[in-house]
């Protein structure tokens, strides 16, 4: 199978109505007097900017792991056309670009299986992925994203047992810390 393009990808709206509610927030108790509970202008912009450094500090990270899952569900949808079950459920961890992870599934005998991995969209790192069956090979048909985001790895065991998504990061992309996301189908 060669490379195609997946379809495009919405970016979560949460991260940024987030944002935007917190900034009225803030910016109304400044209107309204909220700086009488301070007793300086100092303590409100320090009071500000702390706001603001945490806000950062959860919500980026947050937003990048909801596009990784954003991008995998768009993946899910071509897989969805083909018949297959999605599972709810998504796997969505760090990845790290000098260590891979895996992610251990329980995998039938008699069934397909299509695991559709991703990353953010402009996150401009390139990932791959494979099935390691019970003995550790690596295994299954991969079908990658023109654009490196994400792949599709296609399997059908030979046993019922416990088997493993190993997910890394290639040369040709950027190797920097991303949010990465994995999510199953089956028939």
């Amino acid at each position: 199978m060669g490379d195609w393009r997946a379809p495009k990808v919405r970016k979560p709206f949460v991260a940024y109505a987030v944002w935007t509610i917190i900034i009225v927030l803030m910016l109304t108790m400044i209107a309204n007097g909220a700086t009488s509970i301070f007793s300086s202008t100092h303590r409100v912009k320090t009071w500000l900017c702390t706001g603001f450094v945490l806000l950062a500090a959860t919500v980026a990270p947050a937003r990048e792991k909801d596009e990784a899952e954003a991008a995998a569900r768009a993946l899910a949808q071509t897989v969805e056309r083909e018949n297959f079950e999605v599972r709810a459920e998504a796997w969505v961890k760090d990845l790290q670009p000098d260590i891979g992870r895996a992610v251990r599934v329980q995998l039938f005998k008699g069934n397909e299986y299509r695991f559709c991995v991703a990353v953010p969209l402009d996150s401009q790192v390139h990932i791959s992925a494979a099935v390691l069956d019970m003995t550790g090979e690596m295994t299954g048909e991969l079908l990658p994203v023109e654009d490196g985001w994400g792949c599709i790895v296609s399997y059908k065991p030979k046993k019922t047992g416990i088997y493993a998504v190993a997910v890394r990061q290639v040369p040709g992309g950027k190797l920097r810390k991303v949010a990465c996301a994995v999510i199953t189908a089956y028939r």
